[in-house]
């Protein structure tokens, strides 16, 4: 497979899979929207807007998947965000309906 298919097959998933691929980041350390921002696009190749990231990180923390607090840093107040139970809990079950689905379909 090319270079330019494998990006393109990337930058699919991560578009579907936004709210996962943003908790398997924030799930290796806590993380502030503009970091969070920033290793999408390096990561995944997406430009990602504000108006789409911070609603969606609103919405996982609704849901108990994150939690965030208020900290400061050089003068500025930073929302750092960082995984509940339930937010790990629900990326072990992502990751092993994706492994099933795979070795299902490799099964064949």
């Amino acid at each position: 497979m090319d270079e330019d298919s494998k990006k393109e097959l990337v930058q699919r998933i991560t578009r579907n899979l936004l709210d996962i691929q943003i908790l398997r980041l924030i799930r290796t350390h806590p993380m502030w929207g503009y970091r969070i921002k920033k290793q999408v696009e390096t990561r995944f190749g997406v430009k990602l807007r504000h108006g789409v990231l911070y609603p969606l990180l609103n919405e996982l923390e609704r849901k108990d998947f994150l939690t965030s607090q208020r900290h400061q840093q050089g003068g500025r107040t930073r929302k750092v965000y960082s995984l509940t139970r339930r937010g790990r809990e629900y990326i072990e079950i992502y990751e092993g309906i994706l492994k099933e689905q795979i070795e299902r379909t490799d099964a064949k």
